[in-house]
């Protein structure tokens, strides 16, 4: 019996599933492997983690493995990749593949079938694929730049727009998103908050006190979650507008933590590729790319 790999190596999170020919035998899970947010140690850490967790449900040990199929973002640029590479080979046995996240939630959504995906994380992408084969991909440049929509720009844009919103009531109220964001970072003056904004933070960990703003009413932390699902909705239309054909029939599916925690980034998104693309055939799934990386490994061994 065959056994293999896949892994889906989040920014926030690290997802394993072990499998022979045909059955899931073991799953586990841990914090963020991605090498470019978390670093080595901490990828090396929580791929360890994940990997022996899913491998003591499967009752096997990790030189049985015969392929491992790893998706992660960055995936393609060889530097990312053979840093990845040579942490699962003191982990696990057999053949690696290591391919870009969008590739492992391609897979998970429509097999080697045409359609859409966006992923929204800790980062961000849209990826597409035609009936012909042509491909094509819109964002994904890193959290620096681009990633509109993802957690990680969710958090940012949050402390931009409560910041904006203070200044405009003259310093003499906080909002209650702002108010949170304090909290959270357990500081109590806006200036310190502002010297941990300005110190690479984890944004992205942030959005859960967005989430609760919204809950709560806060107009600010509404504004900017709408705002994240029509960035997202824009770069499902680039890639629909580059590959498809406009009147065609196009499948559209999700993948990612922002889209499976917040609804109303989901509301907005479906909404706006909707009215866009009322031909557009949307998955109301939020899909898992794991499984993705296990049919990979099972595919291609």
């Amino acid at each position: 019996m065959s056994i293999f790999l896949g892994i889906d190596g989040g920014g926030s999170k690290t997802s394993c599933v072990i499998g022979d020919e045909n059955s899931v035998l073991g799953t586990g899970t841990s914090g963020g492997s991605n090498v470019v947010r978390v670093g080595e140690t901490q990828a090396r850490d929580s791929l360890r983690t994940a990997i022996r967790a899913a491998c003591a449900e499967a009752k096997i040990i990790p030189s049985q493995i015969k392929k491992t199929c790893v998706g992660i973002a960055g995936g393609a640029r060889p530097e990312i990749a053979n840093v990845v590479r040579r942490l699962l080979l003191e982990l696990v046995g057999g053949e690696i593949e290591i391919v870009g996240d969008q590739v492992i939630a391609m897979e998970a959504a429509f097999g080697d079938g045409p359609g859409v995906i966006v992923i929204a994380g800790t980062g961000s992408i849209a990826y597409a694929r035609n009936a012909e084969g042509k491909v094509a991909r819109a964002g994904g440049w890193g959290f620096g730049i681009s990633d509109e929509g993802s957690g990680h720009w969710i958090g940012r844009a949050a402390v931009t727009a409560s910041l904006r919103a203070y200044d405009q009531a003259g310093h003499e109220s906080t909002s209650p998103l702002l108010a949170g964001i304090l909290k959270f970072w357990g500081v109590s003056l806006v200036e310190q908050l502002v010297v941990m904004a300005n110190s690479a933070p984890d944004f992205s960990a942030l959005l859960p006190t967005v989430l609760a703003a919204n809950e709560a009413g806060d107009d600010i932390a509404r504004n900017v979650l709408t705002h994240a699902g029509s960035e997202l909705a824009a770069f499902a239309g680039i890639v629909i507008d580059r590959i498809f054909g406009k009147d065609e029939s196009v499948s559209v599916a999700v993948s990612g933590g922002v889209f499976y925690n917040c609804p109303i980034v989901r509301q907005i998104f479906d909404k706006g590729v909707h009215a866009a693309y009322p031909q557009a055939l949307l998955n109301a799934a939020v899909i898992d790319p794991v499984s993705g990386a296990l049919a990979l490994a099972r595919k291609n061994a």
